[in-house]
């Protein structure tokens, strides 16, 4: 069946051709039996038969064919035998960096290294700084309060749903009511009658119930009124088989004499006012009538039989229509066991080393009489100032870090053994709560000060939590080709980001004590260039510096000039600018793109070279209320800046440098002398020499 579809549309091959493989077949042309061995028009060196040559055109390695990922977007296409080495540059091979790292949250984030270095934000601008305000960006984005602190969110307001106000008159006639679609005669009409049709008495139970005890969940209500409506067949069955019934005897009453209508005139208006009262709850299948598993036995097969006790089950225990467990009387399997009296045996004796734990005493008297009381911070005589309102930025980190890394929250119930619980009580005294029921927490510490609450320092590798459930994990999830992914990975997570703790970017040695000097120790050995980090793209940058000597002759030009051609680069010719946009990277080519309309085009030449294109996906909705995730092709370049091949020890100044003026370090002069360690010697010992410990041990 799948085979069919790339069978070739033309005619069968003849019957010497199809079982024929020799390249120098002699075998006579005919007519349905044989054909001429020809050579590939391509010249890829292969000969057969000329019928098989639409089947050869699925193999040769010369046929040009579309990429691989044409679907995705690659629009090139080129010989079957550059499919693979096409990979590896094609535009759609788009691979996401799936590094990822730990940062957890500070223990004392008063520290004065961290307040001076906020200070000097945009003063000094420090590698493992910037990175760590992007991740704690992140980090307070994702973080939602109802996880830590759900005794403090907001009590949501259910609207109640509307109720609709009924006619109390109770002679209406040709009222009708609409149920799952269905018009039902509330007066026993030929509509439906009152099987499963909302009465006048239910609804205003129903709307009593409302006001009462409050709204009526809607998905309870509409599921069980959909289990009542499946029964509806039944009913109806029922009914129909009581009017052929009701049929035949009319058909008998009119074969007699209409002497005899006349004395029962009065007969049929009886009759049919006792139609209406039929007693249903005897003849339909629904679980809740009297009889309905006998009734079923006699008129279903056994299979159908089951499905109804599988789907109607719970209902039919409900109403009583058939027992949970068979009673002991019916039972013939363990109906007359008798119950076995169980013997214990103890051999086990305790030893004499064991001593009980007061949490394992089952004596009354010797364990501690424990009560249940609220316990708070009013009887602790705290002051206002010493017991005032928490950092929600603080209080919430370490929560979600005492998950992480303990697995259970600071205040949760444990239990010690299978009889004792230990239940843990933690006060919280926020200023903004209560919290909104989807409230993250950059929602509760907009317009607040800056302060930093994660670590400078990074982890590669953990073993203390899982993964997969980390909020303190963070993923770098960028995009690439698949050509340009291990210059990424090389230059930035291997070369920068795990050598930021003193190896790229070294730190005075004080500065714990608030020092916020820093250094770039690594320079790319090729030319001089220097690395930022961007807070808003979340990527590392390189910027080559320029010469002094460009400098001084860009600076020398006048004012005029610079006015008359300030726009010199864009007055060159188009293929000019295309050369030199070719040795631009892929992230200066973005950021080109949005320079002006001419150098949008030019780049937009070097997409299919350079670029990569991938799938956005946009959620439409249409009118009827339906909506629909739909694709559509986009091309863009990457974040990756020019390939470093090596680095090199830029020839900054030693640390010990800037420790001679450090105004952290501070020096204490002795003008007397004192005794070192090794010249101290307790009085009435002997020094512990290596001489004469080897003359003891003789």
């Amino acid at each position: 069946m799948i085979m069919s579809r790339y069978r070739r549309s033309g005619p069968s091959l003849h019957r010497h051709c199809e079982t024929c493989f020799s390249r120098r077949c002699k075998v006579s042309i005919e007519v349905s039996v044989s054909c001429m061995v020809i050579n590939c028009r391509l010249l890829c060196g292969a000969s057969f038969h000329m019928c098989k040559e639409d089947e050869h055109s699925l193999l040769c390695p010369n046929e040009k064919v579309p990429c691989l990922n044409a679907h995705y977007g690659c629009p090139f296409a080129m010989c079957r035998s550059r499919l693979a080495k096409h990979l590896e540059v094609c535009p759609a091979s788009v691979v996401c960096c799936s590094m990822e790292w730990n940062r957890w949250p500070l223990e004392n984030p008063d520290a004065p290294l961290y307040k001076n270095l906020l200070k000097e934000l945009h003063e000094q601008e420090s590698l493992d700084l910037s990175m760590a305000l992007r991740d704690q960006k992140h980090l307070c984005a994702q973080l939602k309060m109802r996880k830590c602190f759900p005794e403090l969110m907001e009590e949501q307001e259910e609207e109640p749903p509307a109720v609709e106000e009924y006619d109390n008159e109770e002679g209406a006639v040709g009222s009708e009511t609409v149920c799952n679609g269905m018009h039902v005669n509330e007066h026993g009409g030929p509509g439906g009658g009152l099987v499963n049709g909302p009465s006048k008495a239910c609804e205003k139970a129903l709307k009593e119930n409302v006001v009462l005890n409050g709204p009526v969940d809607k998905d309870k209500y509409n599921l069980f009124e959909k289990m009542f409506s499946m029964e509806m067949g039944g009913c109806k069955q029922a009914e129909a088989s009581a009017s052929k019934t009701e049929e035949q005897n009319g058909k008998n009453t009119s074969s007699k004499g209409s002497s005899k209508r006349q004395g029962t005139s009065v007969e049929p208006e009886k009759k049919e006012a006792n139609v209406s009262h039929v007693n249903l709850s005897k003849t339909g299948l629904a679980p809740w009538q009297d009889g309905v598993l006998e009734r079923l036995g006699q008129e279903v097969n056994p299979r159908e039989f089951n499905m109804y006790i599988v789907h109607h089950g719970r209902m039919l225990i409900s109403f009583g229509q058939m027992d949970a467990c068979t009673p002991r009387e019916r039972d013939f399997v363990y109906g007359s066991l008798e119950p076995i009296p169980v013997q214990t045996l103890r051999s086990f004796k305790v030893p004499s080393s064991y001593k009980e734990k007061r949490i394992q005493l089952r004596e009354f008297k010797t364990r501690v009489m424990t009560e249940h009381k609220c316990v708070g911070t009013s009887d602790l005589d705290m002051s206002e100032k010493d017991g005032g309102e928490m950092d929600e930025m603080f209080s919430t980190l370490l929560c979600y870090a005492e998950i992480e890394i303990r697995g259970h929250k600071i205040s949760e119930t444990v239990p010690t053994d299978g009889l004792y619980v230990d239940i843990a009580t933690q006060t919280y005294n926020f200023a903004t709560a209560p919290f909104k029921s989807n409230a993250t927490l950059t929602e509760i510490t907009a317009g607040r000060d800056l302060k930093l609450h994660v670590d400078l320092d990074t982890e590669a590798v953990t073993l203390r939590h899982n993964k997969s459930t980390s909020a303190f994990t963070f993923l770098c999830g960028h995009f690439f080709r698949r050509d340009e992914f291990a210059s990424h990975f090389k230059n930035v997570h291997l070369d920068i980001q795990s050598s930021l703790s003193g190896w790229f970017e070294q730190r005075c040695p004080l500065a714990y004590l608030g020092c916020t000097f820093s250094q770039r120790r690594l320079q790319p050995s090729t030319h001089r260039a220097k690395v930022s980090y961007n807070q808003d793209l979340s990527i590392f940058t390189l910027t080559p510096e320029v010469s002094a000597s460009l400098r001084s002759d860009s600076q020398t030009v006048p004012l005029k000039a610079h006015i008359k051609y300030e726009d010199s680069l864009s007055n060159l010719p188009f293929e000019v600018l295309c050369h030199i946009a070719s040795y631009l990277d892929s992230f200066t080519l973005s950021q080109l793109a949005l320079v002006s309309q001419l150098f949008r085009d030019i780049c937009a030449t070097l997409l299919q070279e350079r670029g990569m294109v991938g799938f956005k996906w946009r959620k439409k909705s249409y009118s009827h209320g339906g909506t629909r995730w739909k694709p559509t092709k986009v091309w863009e370049f990457s974040t990756l800046f020019s390939k470093v091949g090596n680095w090199c020890i830029d020839d900054t100044p030693s640390m010990a440098e800037h420790l001679k003026h450090c105004p952290f370090y501070q020096t204490e002069l002795k003008t007397e002398p004192f005794a070192l360690t090794s010249m101290f010697d307790n009085k009435g010992k002997e020094k512990q020499r290596l001489v004469s410990l080897f003359m003891r041990c003789k």
